[in-house]
């Protein structure tokens, strides 16, 4: 199968509601540019310089999506173009993406990334740093990002049952938070593995890498 089916066939599984994040991380412009051509748009990586890189050398109707972790040191690196920032996991680090969107005098969108899984090693806030960080006077004060929703990752396991427990509790999480936040409207959840458990699960953002690009 080709780059472009296996594209095409994902997107043809995909409810109009989710929004696909191709995971380009590793994979050489040529991949991307096939996938460019299928019509895909949304591009996700996990390293900083190697994004910066690819946002040179390719058209720029492309979105951008940092999808790994983020050293706050780094973030000046892709202030200028990111689209989408999905693992923020602390006030500093916020603070440090609104200090660079605003020298770009830009608005930057975030997902704040909460720990969902079992694993110690996943990053991410509990609920209650969550609530903190939310009700914060230093958040109140950042006017150059925008948290547009949450991200989690369930564990690394062959239990379902395990993997939607997870999923449906950041699901409940994000249900309370949009009560009070209309513009949180995204729920990034799902990667090759369990992407469509994650639909079912409420997900509205799905990154999907090995099952378009190949394995690594």
């Amino acid at each position: 199968m080709s780059i472009k089916n296996n594209l095409l066939h994902i997107k043809a599984t995909l409810p109009e509601h989710v929004t696909l994040v191709a995971v380009s991380k590793t994979k050489p412009v040529s991949d991307l540019m096939e996938a460019y051509e299928a019509g895909q748009r949304i591009f996700g990586e996990n390293k900083i310089q190697e994004m910066s890189e690819k946002w040179e050398q390719m058209p720029k109707d492309i979105q951008w999506h940092m999808i790994g972790h983020v050293q706050t040191n780094k973030v000046k690196f892709m202030a200028q173009f990111v689209s989408l920032i999905h693992g923020v996991d602390s006030l500093k680090l916020l603070q440090e993406i609104n200090k660079q969107a605003l020298k770009h005098n830009r608005i930057i969108d975030c997902l704040l990334q909460i720990h969902i899984a079992e694993e110690e090693t996943k990053f991410g806030l509990d609920e209650e740093e969550l609530a903190s960080l939310l009700s914060s006077s230093e958040f109140e004060e950042m006017k150059n990002i925008r948290i547009v929703g949450l991200m989690g990752m369930a564990t690394f396991t062959d239990n379902k049952d395990q993997i939607k427990k997870e999923f449906l509790h950041l699901k409940s999480i994000f249900d309370q938070l949009t009560i009070d936040n209309s513009q949180f409207t995204i729920i990034s959840m799902g990667m090759s593995g369990d992407y469509q458990l994650a639909i079912e699960c409420g997900s509205t953002m799905v990154r999907i890498g090995s099952s378009i690009f190949g394995g690594r």
